[in-house]
């Protein structure tokens, strides 16, 4: 007989489908009665409900006693016997009881016999329904009994005269319903550790199982060509489990017994609820503290019975079924697991050990939860869980507190997702979960939980968070932005699949974020990776729940689909960074598969030109674009309603085709564009086609032309009447040539008040002169000796010629907030002078970049007079970078005359950042710098790495911070900290070397003189191999502890500057010490090794005890 699809067996009939003789008794729980209302409460579920009063319904076995009702006869205790070998004779085998043992801890005690829990039934109580029954230990053996269930028991009798006994209502029951013949049931795998209910020389003659013990009435789908019902119940203080399989000819009859004894068991256990023991808790969160998912908080613990799927297509026997098994388990709901736990193991427990308690712990996470599957007509249920990338894991229970595992695993997913509309998991509807208070979002939390949710896709996927890094900017349009950093781990720099895969996913349906930016972060690992063990990952909706129309998307590769699930469901997201994030392999035969292309543009701009999502800003540089990006590209750059505000593909391979093709598609987006970025392609510009393309678009606020290629001509790259249309924010034509008519043009747009929102101005590399800078200076300053507020960066340019006139300009004031003028080559030290000069007047710049200035040689006695004298009357200058090069080729510095022109900062009081690397500064200058921060009380943060300061100079440096309460950033200075130890062993090796050619000198000469007159040759010390070793590690220990005062110091500094003062104890003298010289370490080193020679040779005193040689 088939089974229908809502798990009941074969087509139901109208008929009713019980006895006469039960029909009361049902009634009583089905439809109600005086505890309906101990039925409406909440089941209790997990170990947190306490243990109830007793209810004032419940009666004990005494008040159902009757004068006239029979007595039960004492119960005697048979504990079986089995042999000790499985070897021994046929005959000293018994025959298989009559039960399947579902737990490696079973009960060797009736369950009739103990305390309160295993209290006997009573001959008054109320018979809800009963039957003969066959009892099956096997082939050989085959009995039938009776099963009666009551109010608080399922008990077993060996014969219906047994029960009539027990249950006189049974009697008149039959009597009124002599028609109705019982259909006749086996049972197999009954209550392996009961007493043997079979045996002649059992002096007991029923056994029973409390309804409340009861962990799971299901149906087994085993049993054919029976109806079998699997009975599974838990003595909770021993922790001893047991099963009992009812097997019916007719699906009617396995109905009645079915839904008979869950509405039983569930009013027993609501009547009188049986709390967890604590012995049990402890035990299974002893075990989920193992997996770092314990949080008293987020704590449910429930019994179930873990199934076993055995679909067979023939027929099963009652011996069959006796070696199907099933496990009783603890199932707890962790903080982001749902746990299996094995039960404790017993002390009177068999030798033999089974699979399941060899694994005792399984772990799944909740976010990986795919369906979780539920029948209404028993009390199974199933969860399906599925990791990327492998297949589905589903673990097949049973519990009659199915729908409160429900609650708990919904919640509690909720909980780690709290901003998912939608779950990615298929979940039934019980009545009560509607009415279920589900987690709401905390306000308090940063990111909107973006942390938590990441956490739980970590340990879901098994990954350690803490290699993770990523930053929140504010300082950017469409702020708050979310940036990804390379791994923590210095061993790789590049992300996993399963890590990048977690970053994804939690960023989905994040309201926090309206900017996500992946620069720099290789997405390779994604690129053409398919998942095809499984769609859940997969957004098939809109925010909104409305079904998508997207061209075979679950075909797609996890990038893409990734990509769109971020884009589809946020809507406060509009950009999206992912520059230098693919790189494409060049396609060598042609007939290989076609390109992809970088997936990027396939999955993003089809949604736009859809208008399923808002994001509208999408940069796509350094990722090479192919034919196939080019197609996704223009489509939704024709459609109008794309509204796209950005074109950034800078560095993307663009021919003079492809450009001219994205220029004319991109000129539907006139009314929304804001941002051109095309630098670095290869495509030349013709200024008179390039004028005509960008004049449409009239919101342009960021321009970028850096490395443009363009024809030759006398026309402007681009003309005054363009950028008179715009208010521009940034413009960048950096590495591009400019004639005289683009400067002229620029200079037009800088003196206009249109200009007066541009902030960044770059003209790097770009062929100016002196003349042009400083004509740049005069269009743009509106009143001499106030400030704009703009960058003007106009580096690695000729700035020689007409130097005169950037100096006067400088001089005079002319200048905006931001200056860098890096990499300027003077041929003439004068010129650079008359620079600071003119610095040293200077009133409206407050950030200065001249780092990596060349002079044609070492600054003289008055350039460094001049730089003194600039440090210390300068009162607008607040960030400054001096700092040099040191390449294979060039190497630019200032001399040893900067150490005294650092002298000056003493009386600075703006100055707040100072770069000065790459001057070869030395102990001198750390000395130097160590006098100015003594009486400097202005300065914030100093770079000064890579500047040959050893460690003799760091702890001059981070002595002088005791008492400065200021600076709150300081280089530890890691690489000088390599470079020391190098010159430590290079200058040991170099030592051996000498005391070598010395020993030989010495050897050489002896030969020469006479014995008795033997020169005295002054003797060097041998250095080993140990000796080297051990200076290194002494100069990386005392280093290491330098630091370690550095980074006190600097923490109690910020936190003063943030109004948090701390009080540092003093240092001890030893430590305040400078360290020494090479020779002081060599020596120190030499006392050590010595001192560890002469123990270690040293003879040892033969053992003795009390004076006496032991031998």
């Amino acid at each position: 007989m088939s089974k229908s699809n809502d798990g009941s067996w074969g087509k139901r009939r109208s008929m009713g489908f019980f006895p006469r003789s039960s029909i009361g008794p049902l009634t009583t729980i089905l439809d109600g009665g005086p505890d309906d209302k101990v039925l409406n409460k909440k089941r209790p579920a997990s170990f947190r409900v306490p243990n109830s009063p007793p209810s004032p319904d419940s009666r004990s076995p005494k008040d159902h006693e009757q004068p006239g009702s029979p007595k039960i006869r004492p119960r005697t205790l048979l504990k079986n016997t089995r042999p000790t070998s499985i070897f021994g004779s046929l005959r000293s085998i018994p025959a298989p009881e009559d039960g399947d043992e579902i737990s490696s801890a079973v009960s060797e005690e009736p369950l009739l016999e103990g305390d309160r829990s295993n209290e006997p039934f009573v001959a008054s109580a109320v018979v809800l329904y009963h039957g003969e029954v066959q009892t099956s230990g096997g082939v050989f053996r085959k009995r039938k009994d009776y099963l009666v269930l009551t109010e608080k028991h399922l008990v077993r009798f060996k014969s219906q005269t047994r029960a009539v006994e027990a249950f006189p209502s049974i009697q008149s029951s039959l009597r009124r319903a002599n028609t109705v013949r019982h259909t006749s049931m086996t049972s197999v795998g009954s209550m392996p550790d009961l007493q043997s209910l079979h045996s002649n020389s059992s002096a007991e003659s029923h056994a029973g199982v409390p309804l409340r013990q009861i962990i799971a009435v299901y149906r087994s789908e085993d049993g054919r060509p029976y109806f079998s019902i699997e009975i599974a119940h838990l003595d909770e203080e021993s922790n001893h489990a047991s099963a009992m399989t009812l097997q019916l000819n007719r699906p009617e009859e396995a109905e009645v017994w079915l839904s008979s004894i869950r509405a039983a068991a569930t009013k027993a256990r609501l009547l009188d609820p049986v709390p967890f023991p604590p012995k049990s808790v402890e035990y299974v969160a002893r075990k989920m503290e193992q997996d770092r998912d314990y949080d008293p908080q987020h704590f449910h613990m429930f019994k179930v019975v873990q199934r076993t799927s055995h679909k067979s297509t023939g027929r099963a026997s009652s011996d069959d079924l006796v070696k199907l098994g099933a496990t009783v388990r603890f199932l707890a709901v962790g903080m982001h697991k749902v746990h299996l736990v094995s039960l404790p193991k017993s002390t009177q427990r068999a030798s033999t050990t089974s699979l399941a308690e060899a694994n005792s712990k399984e772990g799944y996470g909740l976010v990986t939860l795919t369906s979780f599957n539920m029948k209404n007509l028993d009390d199974s249920f199933e969860l399906n869980f599925r990791s990327p990338l492998r297949p589905t894991t589903t673990l097949y229970l049973a519990s009659t507190v199915s729908a409160d595992i429900a609650v708990s695993v919904r919640q509690q997913a909720d909980f780690l997702r709290p901003e998912w509309i939608e779950q990615s998991f298929l979940f039934p509807d019980p009545r009560h979960l509607e009415e279920a208070s589900l987690p709401a979002v905390p306000e308090e939390e940063d990111c909107r939980c973006f942390d938590r949710t990441l956490t739980a896709y970590c340990a879901a996927y098994s990954i350690d968070t803490s290699n993770i890094r990523y930053t929140i900017e504010y300082d950017v349009d469409d702020s708050p932005q979310f940036s990804l950093l390379t791994p923590y781990s210095p061993r790789r720099s590049t992300y996993s699949v399963l890590e990048l895969l977690a970053l994804f996913r939690a960023l989905r349906y994040n309201e926090f974020f309206c900017s996500i930016s992946f620069r720099g972060i290789s997405l390779n690992v994604l690129h053409q990776l398919r998942d095809y063990y499984g769609l859940d990952h997969v957004s098939g909706t809109s925010r909104s729940g409305a079904p998508l129309d997207l061209k075979d998307i679950s075909r797609k590769s996890l990038l893409v689909q990734e990509i769109q699930a971020i884009a589809l469901k946020s809507k406060r997201l509009r950009r999206l960074d992912f520059s230098f994030c693919v790189t494409r392999k060049s396609q060598v035969n042609e007939s290989e598969a076609p390109d992809p292309g970088c997936e990027i543009a396939e999955a993003l701009f089809p949604l736009c030109r859809k208008q399923l999502t808002n994001v509208d800003w999408v940069v796509l540089n350094g990722i090479e674009l192919d034919e196939t990006d080019l197609d996704y590209l223009v489509d939704a750059a024709a459609e109008r309603a794309s509204h796209l505000r950005a074109l950034e593909i800078s560095r993307c391979g663009l021919t003079d085709r492809s450009l001219q093709l994205i220029l004319n598609a991109m000129l539907s987006q006139d009314s929304t564009l804001e941002s051109i970025d095309i630098s670095g392609n290869l495509a030349r510009l013709s200024p008179s086609t390039f004028q005509g393309q960008i004049g449409h678009f009239g919101f342009i606020r960021k321009l970028n032309l850096s490395r443009v290629h363009r024809t030759s001509g006398p026309e402007p790259l681009v003309a005054p009447e363009t950028l008179l249309n715009w208010r521009l924010e940034e413009l960048q034509l950096s590495e591009t040539a400019v004639n005289e008519q683009t400067t002229d043009s620029i200079s037009a747009y800088l003196a206009t008040p249109m200009s007066d929102t541009l902030r960044v101005l770059r003209l790097d590399q770009c062929g100016l002169t002196g003349k042009d800078v400083a004509v740049f200076m005069h269009s743009m300053t509106r009143t001499p000796g106030k400030a704009r507020d703009l960058h003007l960066s106009v580096s690695e340019n000729r700035l020689e010629q007409g130097h005169d006139k950037l100096v006067a300009a400088i001089a005079q004031g002319l200048t905006p907030s931001k200056l860098t003028m890096k990499m300027v080559e003077y041929r003439k030290e004068d010129h650079f002078r008359q620079l600071v000069q003119a610095l040293r007047k200077n009133t409206t710049l407050k950030y200065l970049d001249i780092s990596k200035a060349s002079l044609p040689y070492d600054a003289n006695d008055e350039t460094c007079e001049a730089l003194q004298l600039m440090f210390a009357e300068n009162k607008t200058l607040e960030e400054l970078d001096i700092s040099g090069e040191h390449a294979h080729l060039e190497v630019a510095k200032f001399g040893i005359g900067l150490n005294d022109a650092l002298t000056g900062l003493k009386q600075n009081t703006a100055l707040k950042v100072l770069r000065i690397e790459y001057q070869k500064l030395g102990f001198q200058g750390a000395n130097t710098l160590s006098s100015v921060l003594e009486e400097n009380v202005t300065l914030r943060e100093i770079y000064c790495e890579n500047n040959d300061i050893n460690l003799q100079g760091l702890t001059v440096l981070v002595n002088s911070l005791a008492n400065n309460t200021s600076v709150c950033y300081m280089p530890t200075m890691e690489r000088d900290r390599h470079e020391s130890l190098r010159t430590v062993e290079r200058e040991i090796q170099d030592l051996r070397a000498e005391a070598a050619a010395k020993a030989k000198q010495t050897k050489s000469m002896k030969t020469l003189v006479s014995v008795s007159r033997t020169p005295t040759v002054p003797t060097l010390k041998l250095y080993t191999d140990e000796d080297v070793q051990a200076s290194a590690r002494l100069v990386n220990n005392k280093w290491d502890r330098v630091t370690s005062r550095l980074s006190q110091y600097l923490l109690r500094n910020a936190g003063i500057a943030n109004g948090i003062p701390a009080v540092l104890e003093e240092d001890e003298p030893e430590r305040r010490s400078s360290s020494g010289s090479l020779s002081a370490f060599l020596d120190q080193v030499t006392l050590l090794t010595s001192a560890t020679a002469e123990a270690a040779d040293a003879p040892r005193e033969p053992p003795s005890r009390n004076g006496e040689l032991i031998e």
